[in-house]
């Protein structure tokens, strides 16, 4: 072979390496190619599977937090608060002139057990009249109270005083052995107020009962008064205990208001409060003296016209 075509060769040759792949190189191509695209599908699942993640858990996130919202935006219960907070010493609601009356011959009044005084409280005192031969009069005479306080299951003070303001005229109606039962309302005591009153007779004698409920706001008031002429002496007339009944009852709620001040709330005006009422009825010095001038002025106008 001469040198020129040898050159020749050589020359197709270089060219076909330059321009045609070798099937190694091509083959290193591919798999190259499907390698990346290996590699590239599970990149893709995991973000697809991060994103689908992050998406349900904010939908659990955000359904909780509508939740809570929910409840916080629920307002908790509440209950009005009682009008009253406290009771008066039970043995000092009745004035001494109204127990002189009552029970004449009684000693100081007997103090009922209680282990909340502010709740539950009562005094009772009882009277023997002795009049020898011709018998002797007995009086007996008790004060009961008890208060309410507000609680959110129960419901407001008042209206349990309501209803235990019922229990107790349904409890004085069928007393045992109760007889001529009469229930009336009464006036002037309280929010409201009843008696009841019946006879019941035993063998020292024939008593006559005298039973007064009120309620003022959410304390309840129970006033039982009876009366018997004994050895004998003759029977006291129910007319007269019941006046005098009343009394105690009427003397006994106005103690609960007094004890708890004359606001609504059971404590008395502030002094703020009080200075601002007074200077609204009483007139400053400085208007006393302009309406001095001015009324001084139109005299004197008067005056001159006339």
């Amino acid at each position: 072979m001469s040198e020129g075509t040898m050159q020749r060769r050589a020359q197709r040759d270089q060219r076909n390496v330059g321009t045609a792949p070798t099937p190694s190189s091509g083959k290193a191509k591919r798999l190259t190619r499907v390698l990346v695209c290996a590699a590239a599908v599970p990149v893709m699942l995991v973000a697809a599977g991060c994103s689908s993640d992050s998406g349900s858990g904010d939908g659990k996130d955000k359904a909780a937090d509508k939740t809570a919202a929910s409840k916080s935006a629920k307002p908790s219960p509440t209950v009005r608060a009682a009008a009253y907070g406290k009771l008066p010493e039970p043995c000092s609601v009745l004035s001494e002139k109204t127990l002189d009356d009552l029970v004449p011959k009684a000693d100081s009044g007997k103090e009922g057990t209680s282990n909340d005084t502010a709740t539950r409280a009562g005094c009772s005192w009882d009277s023997l009249d002795d009049n020898g031969v011709k018998g002797s009069q007995f009086r007996w005479l008790s004060v009961s109270m008890l208060r309410f306080e507000s609680d959110v299951t129960r419901g407001e003070g008042d209206k349990l005083a309501r209803d235990y303001y019922t229990k107790q005229l349904q409890d004085a109606q069928s007393a045992q052995g109760a007889k001529s039962v009469k229930t009336t309302p009464v006036s002037g005591t309280g929010d409201e107020a009843s008696m009841v009153r019946y006879d019941l007779k035993k063998k020292e004698g024939t008593f006559k009962q005298q039973t007064v409920v009120a309620r003022v706001e959410n304390v309840v008031v129970t006033v039982d008064y009876n009366g018997a002429g004994l050895a004998g002496d003759k029977t006291p007339d129910a007319d007269d205990l019941a006046k005098d009944a009343q009394k105690a009852a009427k003397e006994a709620v106005a103690a609960v208001t007094k004890a708890n001040g004359t606001g609504k709330s059971g404590t008395s005006p502030s002094p703020s409060g009080s200075a601002a009422g007074s200077d609204s009825k009483t007139p400053s010095k400085s208007s006393s003296k302009s309406a001095a001038k001015s009324s001084s002025k139109s005299s004197s106008k008067t005056s001159k016209s006339s």
